[in-house]
């Protein structure tokens, strides 16, 4: 799903909001969660996971073209935990493969 399928989705379920308001109140919360994220909070929401920040510890690393040693720095990353209803969710949504009996 993309951002603008959300949007999509949220409008027709909710008539009362104009695709314009829809796309404003989905900006608006992605915004928010990126600036959180940004100032290293952490996001819970309930029944469907967590946000947090990571630290990647400095490395060395290789260039693959010249092989020459290269240093990585440090990097903080965004990492998403799912919650159990969600685990639970998309487990239960697992369709049968051709091997699955």
């Amino acid at each position: 799903m993309t951002r603008s399928d959300l949007v999509t989705r949220l409008a027709e379920r909710f008539a009362q909001l104009t695709q314009r308001d829809t796309e404003f109140a989905v900006k608006t919360i992605l915004d928010a969660m990126s600036d959180a994220l940004a100032r290293g909070h952490r996001i819970e929401i309930r029944g469907f996971g967590s946000f947090s920040i990571n630290r990647r510890p400095p490395r060395m690393g290789r260039n693959p073209r010249s092989g020459e040693q290269v240093v990585i720095p440090e990097k903080r990353v965004p990492h998403f935990k799912p919650g159990k209803a969600l685990r639970e969710a998309v487990d239960a949504q697992v369709p049968a493969g051709p091997d699955t009996p």
